[in-house]
């Protein structure tokens, strides 16, 4: 890690991939055209660095058009931006990867990527249709795709030289494991649902081991109530450190190893998000002891993200 009292600046690097990875970053999952660009504009505006997109989020276009007007604007280089995309599931076919690779770059106006993700480990049927079902609205799953086989495609994306580093998002342990001792390229990110409703030891331990950096998702519990904002005890030490519960959350998140992402909204929300600072260990070890089990995004068994209209 690029170790800096600042969380602000702190970057880990892709020991798997080239460059380093802001510690703090921007998830572009924003339902609205308009807003997409208004909230990664304000992102770029309060200092974020690192950028987290996606074909599945259907607003690859208008954050595109964000990152090029708010890199004007501030004077920005491409080269002090991180920026992610995932393959989506009806990609997975190793002749899909490169299109769909291209069709995002295309859609970002950008020349290279620094992070390319498998979106989920499922395969669905290959085609333009993102949810493809049968007549009883069940998704549709590609049985003649296997995971190497598509970690093969994203391999040749980094030979490329316009693709610096390669993941996996939403992906279990049990599956991880296997690909990463099988990968000629081993994956540089993992990017799962985290928070301490969901600590995900095992997969932090792996990752820690293996140099793999870990990102975070949903590190607030996606904003679903009753969640970690609410826990008693995140709003104890908030009180007690002068901060808020979001910002316990975050700093709780970098000082354990991983990386993250949040989607502020507002300007106020983007300042806010990067404005942590180390929690004292005592307040760690609190986090540490709760003991409630939650996963807020059941993605990890069907494939399909939930918070994106159907």
């Amino acid at each position: 890690m690029v170790e800096s009292s600042d969380f602000r600046i702190r970057k880990m690097p892709l020991n798997h991939g080239a460059g380093h990875m802001p510690v703090l970053g921007f998830g572009t999952l924003v339902l609205d055209a308009a807003a997409t660009v208004n909230a990664t504009r304000n992102a770029l505006e309060a200092g974020f660095r690192h950028i987290d997109c996606a074909e599945r989020y259907r607003n690859e276009r208008e954050v595109g058009e964000a990152l090029q007007a708010g890199l004007a604007a501030a004077g920005i280089a491409r080269e002090d931006i991180f920026v992610t995309t995932k393959l989506w599931n009806s990609n997975h076919r190793p002749e899909r990867v490169k299109p769909a690779f291209e069709a995002s770059l295309d859609r970002l106006g950008l020349d290279y990527l620094d992070l390319y993700l498998i979106h989920t480990p499922f395969a669905f049927q290959p085609g333009d249709d993102q949810d493809p079902r049968d007549q009883n609205g069940n998704i549709l799953y590609d049985r003649g795709v296997t995971l190497l086989d598509t970690w093969g495609a994203m391999e040749s994306l980094v030979d490329s030289g316009r693709c610096r580093a390669i993941g996996l998002s939403d992906i279990s342990l049990n599956e991880l494991s296997p690909l990463y001792e099988s990968a000629r390229i081993k994956p540089a990110v993992v990017q799962v649902e985290a928070h301490p409703y969901l600590p995900e030891p095992e997969l932090l331990q792996f990752c820690k081991e293996k140099d793999v950096v870990f990102l975070a998702f949903a590190p607030l519990g996606h904003g679903i109530r009753p969640g970690p904002l609410e826990d008693p005890v995140i709003s104890a030490i908030a009180a007690r450190v002068g901060k808020t519960p979001a910002q316990v959350l975050l700093a709780w998140a970098v000082q354990r190893g991983t990386a993250l992402l949040t989607t502020p909204r507002t300007a106020a929300r983007a300042r806010e998000n990067l404005n942590i600072s180390a929690l004292p260990e005592d307040a760690l070890d609190e986090i540490n002891r709760i003991r409630t089990r939650q996963r807020f995004n059941e993605v990890v068994k069907t494939g399909s993200p939930g918070f994106i209209p159907q």
